[in-house]
């Protein structure tokens, strides 16, 4: 039987594993649109964001934009294994 990932199965991790994995046609997405999207304050996104990072299931680049800060955060191959290894797990446990 495939095991739950801990890092992941919190609920805040899972949406933001599962958003950044539909995210098929472009490579990343930027902090406040992820805040956005799944309704999390800034700091409580950053530090679930930090957790899956020392994980290495996601990548965080920052950089400048028109001298503004931004911060993309994109999954990466480890994550989506892992992710799925998860899914997985959640999908035997339902049948």
């Amino acid at each position: 039987m495939a095991q739950l990932n801990t890092v992941i199965h919190q609920p805040a991790r899972l949406r933001i594993m599962a958003s950044l994995v539909a995210l098929e046609d472009k490579p990343q997405i930027d902090f406040s649109t992820l805040g956005k999207l799944l309704k999390l304050t800034d700091g409580n996104l950053g530090a679930h964001l930090q957790s899956l990072e020392e994980a290495g299931y996601i990548k965080i680049h920052k950089k400048f934009v028109n001298r503004k800060p931004r911060t993309d955060i994109s999954v990466t191959a480890k994550g989506r294994y892992e992710f799925a290894e998860h899914v997985a797990a959640l999908k035997q446990i339902l049948s």
